[in-house]
This record gives structure tokens, C-alpha cells and sequence, in this order.
């Protein structure tokens, strides 16, 4: 059985994250950032690597987010 890895907690840290990159590629398509995730995430041949990358990103930085916002909202 293969030994389980350490979470890294600090992993979002870690990416490579260029500031607004993927905000200016939905503004120049002129749609909100949620619509070109769904766009990219649905169709992954019509973008490049980074786009894709980009879009899973932000699909998990927005669902910690709603985690988040839910636990708060709790106690």
C-alpha cells in the first residue's frame, strides 16, 4: 500500500499566480471570469495549458471560498 503524502496547507502559496492575467482574458472576450471558467472547463481543447490551469485554479479558490463564507455563517 503506498504511504499517503502530507497535505500541504500552503499549496496556493506555492502557485505561480500572475495577478489578474485571467480577469484580463475574460474582459477582452467581454464576459465575467465565472462564464470563460465554465468556458474553459467545458471545452479544454480550444485553450491553451495555462488557461486551463488559470480555470481550475479559480474553480478552487472560489470553492474554498464558499466553504469559508458557509462556516462563518454557521457559528
Amino acid at each position: 500500500m503506498a504511504e499517503k503524502k502530507a497535505k500541504d496547507k500552503k499549496w496556493i502559496q506555492k502557485t505561480e499566480m500572475k495577478k489578474g492575467v485571467f480577469t484580463t482574458k475574460a474582459k477582452r472576450k467581454g464576459i465575467t471570469t465565472a462564464q470563460l471558467q465554465e468556458n474553459v472547463l467545458a471545452n479544454p481543447d480550444e485553450y491553451n495549458a495555462e488557461t486551463i490551469k488559470q480555470a481550475r485554479l479559480r474553480q478552487t479558490l472560489v470553492g474554498l471560498k464558499k466553504k469559508k463564507d458557509a462556516k462563518k455563517t454557521e457559528g
